[in-house]
């Protein structure tokens, strides 16, 4: 009798803590790309140029993968579940204060705020899912936290044209105010409260990355307005380098690094994160421009915009599962090769198609190719980042992984807009579409070495290492 009662009691706990961790999920990871149909709309409303909007979309990005790790860590030590909450509470608060921003600084104080709150949550949601959840369910729970996650990515761009279109721009942050303030309560009551095996907080390593990492990408974005030789540019790269040159040397030595080298040992660790860099580096810097060209150029609505991009944002999750069998039958290495060649090919489509006056059936090729090729590589590259790593190790693999391609998400946003801006501008369609292509060109090379890096990676771990099987648990947390 006392069993029959205590069996729904974990059943109903697990069925809470998916619930609330792929909606955590779903707000954190639709943050991403939300912003970017919206772009136009701030500008008119706000102001500001190129710059203050590549920190838009940055500040969100950087702080999130830079403090990924440490919101781990954070939660191992004081308790995964109240740090759960209070990462909920920044990043409810941050949003509510983007929506009621007055201007641009104000608005990137709170996106960098907003990815402070992200940081925490996003790796907490696993650990708990994990915690909550028998071991013969957890496939089933964590392919329900990946789909909302997956979901959120495909429609960002959909969701945040329709927001923007409809009611305003300032709802993109608006919407997530009652989830969050829904999810705290929720996450209090429901979830049970949990530490880590290794409550250690590496606060040497974090500054070092962060400060490097912040200068690095200051740089990037001041390169046109402050030139390229400026004191200010240099010295972001000089300081950011030494930094990060730092972080590398810290990280040896530290007794619980956040980031343990060693694991760079291995060549094709070393090699997907390489590749995965790159692949967001291309990838999120396009996204970038593209959604502006769209409205810009193309004169679309913000929602119109939005429908438009689906071809490739959505194709994953079509694109995706067939990607996963076929890397079961041949190896994850050469998917996901072909799935960054594929990138690489669909931007070079769109660099040779963009004009002034372009119907948007010329384009769709470019976005379908993109979109395929997405697909085949999220799946796989987990898997692989996964099978070269020890189980007791996968967790921090895929934060390392997670945050790295965050990292390449920020630095592409801040290069390919350097390209543009140097290029062209705002001033025309024409000026427009100058800027455009060669940015489009920059980021179809650095994926297409991502390609070149992956079809050179060793292939006998492929998916048959002990932690294979075990990829799915870390799921891409922003694919």
């Amino acid at each position: 009798m006392t069993e029959h009662r205590r069996q729904p009691s974990r059943s109903g706990s697990a069925v809470w803590a998916i619930v609330i961790t792929s909606i955590a999920g779903f707000i954190t990871a639709l943050d991403n790309l939300i912003v970017t149909t919206a772009l136009p709309s701030i500008r008119k409303d706000l102001g500001g140029g190129l710059e203050d909007l590549e920190w838009t979309v940055s500040a969100y990005t950087l702080t999130f993968a830079v403090l990924l790790m440490f919101g781990a860590s954070l939660g191992d030590r004081f308790g995964r579940r109240r740090l759960f909450a209070i990462g909920l509470a920044i990043f409810t608060g941050a949003s509510a204060a983007a929506a009621l921003a007055p201007g641009m600084s104000e608005l990137i104080t709170a996106r960098a705020a907003q990815g402070v709150g992200a940081a925490i949550v996003t790796p907490l949601t696993l650990t708990l899912l994990s915690a909550a959840v028998p071991a013969e369910r957890r496939g089933a729970a964590f392919g329900i936290w990946g789909a909302a996650s997956g979901i959120a990515v495909a429609t960002g761009p959909l969701i945040g044209g329709m927001l923007t279109q409809h009611l305003s721009w300032q709802w993109i942050f608006w919407v997530n105010v009652p989830i969050g303030l829904a999810l705290i309560p929720l996450a209090l009551l429901r979830l049970d409260e949990s530490h880590g095996p290794h409550p250690s907080l590496d606060l040497v390593g974090t500054v070092l990355v962060s400060g490097g990492l912040f200068g690095i990408v200051y740089a990037l974005v001041r390169g046109n307005a402050d030139g390229w030789t400026s004191t200010p540019v240099l010295g972001g790269f000089f300081a950011g380098t030494a930094l990060l040159i730092g972080f590398v040397l810290y990280e040896l030595r530290a007794e619980h690094p956040m980031l343990p080298m060693r694991l760079f040992r291995h060549r094709s660790f070393s090699t997907i994160n390489v590749a995965s860099l790159l692949m967001f580096l291309g990838m999120f810097g396009a996204i970038f421009l593209l959604s502006q060209y769209l409205q810009t150029v193309g004169g679309y609505s913000p929602m119109q915009a939005g429908v438009r991009m689906l071809p490739w944002t959505a194709m994953p999750m079509i694109a995706g599962p067939l990607a996963g069998v076929l890397s079961d039958r041949i190896g994850g290495g050469p998917v996901v090769a072909v799935g960054m060649a594929l990138n690489a090919v669909g931007l070079g489509l769109w660099a040779l198609a963009v004009e002034p006056q372009v119907t948007y059936t010329h384009l769709l090729p470019a976005l379908i190719v993109c979109g395929i090729g997405m697909g085949m590589f999220f799946a796989p590259s987990a898997n692989l980042v996964m099978s070269t790593v020890r189980p007791e190790e996968q967790g921090i693999a895929s934060g390392a992984n997670n945050a790295i391609r965050e990292v390449g998400g920020a630095i592409g946003v801040a290069s390919l807009a350097a390209v543009f801006s140097a290029q062209g501008g705002y001033g025309s369609a024409s000026l427009f579409v100058d800027g455009l292509v060669p940015a489009l060109w920059v980021g179809a090379g650095a994926v297409a070495v991502a390609a070149a890096l992956a079809f050179l990676m060793p292939r006998r771990h492929e998916a048959h290492g002990p932690a294979a099987g075990l990829a799915t648990e870390d799921a891409p947390v922003a694919a």
